[in-house]
């Protein structure tokens, strides 16, 4: 399963991209408007860090100006995503950006129909919204594990990039369950490291090695 990092915080990618960590970046306009940077500047910065598609979103609700935010967005670097919303004007324009060879990521998915409407206007990353699901007491899990029964029936080359996650068990989760891609905030892709018997087990090494006086430089 491929790492996705969902911040604007060109220093928490650099940190986790130097441990090998960030196949890709997802943005959204909260994200950017808490980075307190202009969307083109921060946006072409993080690209230029990170190989992997860096997905950037329209604000635009109607399909005319989703495609001229799209393209232009899309000029900032090969590997920008455009990502719309998952409406039938986000899902025209997914069609359109798509049909011109560009990576489209339709977001703020919370059903199975619409991921397989998604699929049919060509999209190239799914994101369906495990955390918001589970917010109102619904399984997002399952809708992960619905898309990926759906996608493999037929074929669909989308990829299911599991979004709104909120904890390393969603993380493991979702690599169980066959999605393709996870997108995260940088604390909770270093919280999958931590577990309480490593802790434990790492103190025991270290004072038995003080008081056997090891050193090895």
């Amino acid at each position: 399963m491929k790492f996705f990092v969902d911040t604007a915080d060109v220093d928490a990618i650099r940190e986790l991209n130097d441990l090998g960590f960030v196949d890709g970046v997802t943005t959204n306009p909260s994200l950017i408007a808490k980075s307190g940077r202009d969307i083109l500047e921060v946006t072409k910065e993080i690209c230029e860090m990170v190989e992997g598609p860096v997905s950037a979103e329209v604000v635009a609700t109607d399909y005319a100006q989703m495609i001229e935010e799209g393209r232009k967005l899309a000029e900032i670097a090969p590997n920008i995503a455009v990502k719309v919303p998952l409406t039938l004007d986000g899902l025209r324009a997914c069609k359109t950006l798509s049909g011109e060879g560009k990576m489209v990521n339709v977001t703020l998915c919370f059903s199975a129909n619409q991921a397989l409407l998604a699929a049919k206007a060509g999209a190239t990353f799914i994101s369906p919204f495990i955390g918001r699901l589970d917010d109102i007491n619904l399984d997002g899990l399952e809708l992960i594990a619905d898309i990926r029964q759906i996608y493999d029936n037929y074929g669909f080359e989308t990829q299911i990039l599991a979004a709104s996650i909120r904890s390393a068990n969603h993380m493991s989760d979702c690599a169980k369950i066959g999605a393709d891609v996870a997108t995260a905030p940088p604390a909770v892709i270093k919280a999958m490291a931590n577990h309480v018997l490593t802790d434990k087990g790492l103190a025991a090494f270290l004072a038995d090695a003080e008081k056997a006086g090891i050193k090895i430089v």
